[in-house]
């Protein structure tokens, strides 16, 4: 099988690959030298293989987006071929127009093909979960990709379902569970000859009754949400391009919003993500001026500061280790400790001018008064989220493991590979719903009602 790869990296390089899969064994074998995006691939024989690829990059191109090459690649066993070894002069054939199709509109050819083959006329498939809470009566409300929220009953029937062609990121139950905020991010990029076209972003209140959208926030620029306990929402701006960065929205309670914006300074793309669960604080991550991305602080917004106006209070270093090279990405974590002795308990990354390394993905907990360590936990992979209480803290990461830390020293009570049906799944959004049982969200668009009372966390 020929199958081909690849997409334009938003910037100015088409990248992609051919692989050319064995069916008896599943082995793929990449067989460009270097990147290349293949735009169509067809067999014209045993030994003839016509591809269309995009040209390497856009740069002072005319037509980039709309054209590509032509070419037909020959050998005599392609079940033999190396890795490599069809060089970048082959694919140099002639310059045709080329209409890519969407990514849903190759999906959905795919899909279609094999519904067909299984003897159904269509198949829906569920995307990534990036949120899932519980409500009061039982119910499940989840948000995901293609969804903007949808609520499922205890018995696990789908009782309301609002569609989105990008759907929910982020949810927020607001007090009486009567309706709840989503946070429907705009990134899908269309282009229009070479003009990138994105529908604008929008933050929704949906009713939990049957899922009507009740009220919407029209927005300039995608933006994240921070809740505080009592009930206040901050909106802040995610558009990192922006020489001068919007200033957050504060929404009062009651749902209005409280007419005040607060600056916090520019965001960084990859860095500043500091969603913080079960917080009495509203807590950002706010970097240097002049570089967000460098000298990232734990800063708390008060709806109402000093004179009733609304303040920014930087409370510590997002890096308790001055000494350390590289620098910290932000991750998701949650409040934990007494009235009178808060800590933060959050997870995040190690990053210097290699990227990621080994060790370098964390999870600590941290004094809310100095920001002093109490205990840190080191691993390979990034954390996707995280949630917990007094006792447990859980953590899901990309690798598909799930870990269990106790929560006054950060001992490890268990961890395993999260798993359905024997076929390994990767946690993205995760939700304790009550001691000993956990609500979690997968890449795959499952939502898993776990029970995580025993050590072995089955």
């Amino acid at each position: 099988m020929a199958v081909g790869t690849g997409a334009y990296d938003g910037g100015y390089a088409f990248e992609g690959e051919l692989l050319i899969i064995d069916l008896r064994s599943g082995r793929p074998t990449s067989v460009i030298q270097g990147a290349r995006e293949v735009l169509h691939v067809e067999w014209e024989g045993a030994r003839a293989l016509r591809a269309v690829v995009a040209p390497p990059d856009d740069y002072d191109l005319d037509g980039a987006h709309t054209h590509g090459f032509a070419a037909v690649v020959e050998r005599s066993d392609w079940g033999n071929v190396a890795p490599g070894s069809v060089r970048q002069e082959e694919l140099s054939g002639r310059w045709v127009d080329f209409e890519r199709p969407t990514t849903e509109e190759t999906a959905g050819q795919g899909v279609e093909s094999l519904a067909a083959l299984a003897g159904e006329s269509w198949w829906e498939p569920r995307r990534q979960v990036w949120d899932v809470q519980e409500l009061r009566d039982g119910r499940v409300l989840a948000c995901s990709d293609g969804v903007l929220a949808e609520a499922w009953l205890p018995d696990g029937r789908l009782e309301w379902c609002v569609p989105d062609e990008e759907g929910g990121r982020q949810l927020v139950v607001r007090a009486g569970q009567r309706d709840a905020w989503v946070n429907v991010e705009r990134r899908r990029v269309r282009w229009v000859g070479r003009e990138r076209v994105t529908e604008p972003p929008l933050v929704a209140r949906v009713s939990l009754e049957d899922g009507k959208v009740l009220d919407s926030l029209r927005l300039g620029t995608p933006v994240t949400l921070t809740t505080r306990n009592d009930g206040w929402l901050a909106l802040r701006s995610t558009d990192w391009e922006r020489r001068h960065p919007q200033p957050a929205t504060l929404i009062r309670p009651a749902g209005e919003a409280a007419g005040v914006q607060v600056p916090l300074g520019g965001f960084d793309l990859f860095n500043h993500s500091f969603p913080i669960r079960r917080s009495r604080q509203l807590l950002f991550l706010q970097g240097n001026e002049r570089e967000p991305s460098r000298d990232k602080w734990v800063a708390a917004v008060d709806p109402v500061g000093p004179g009733g106006e609304p303040s920014v209070r930087r409370l510590f270093p997002l890096d308790w280790d001055a000494g350390r090279a590289g620098h910290l990405f932000g991750g998701p974590g949650i409040e934990v400790g007494t009235a009178e002795n808060r800590d933060l308990v959050h997870a995040g990354t190690v990053h210097d001018g290699a990227g990621p390394l080994p060790g370098n993905a964390f999870v600590v907990r941290r004094s809310l008064g100095d920001g002093a360590a109490r205990w840190v936990f080191t691993t390979d992979f990034p954390a996707t989220a995280l949630d917990g209480d007094d006792v447990t803290v859980y953590v899901a990461f990309n690798s598909g493991e799930l870990v269990a830390m106790r929560t006054s020293d950060g001992a490890v009570q268990w961890r395993q590979r999260l798993e359905v049906d024997g076929r390994p799944v990767v946690p993205l959004s995760l939700t304790l719903t009550r001691p000993g049982r956990l609500l979690i969200g997968t890449v795959d668009g499952r939502i898993l009602d776990c029970s995580v009372a025993d050590s072995a966390g089955q």
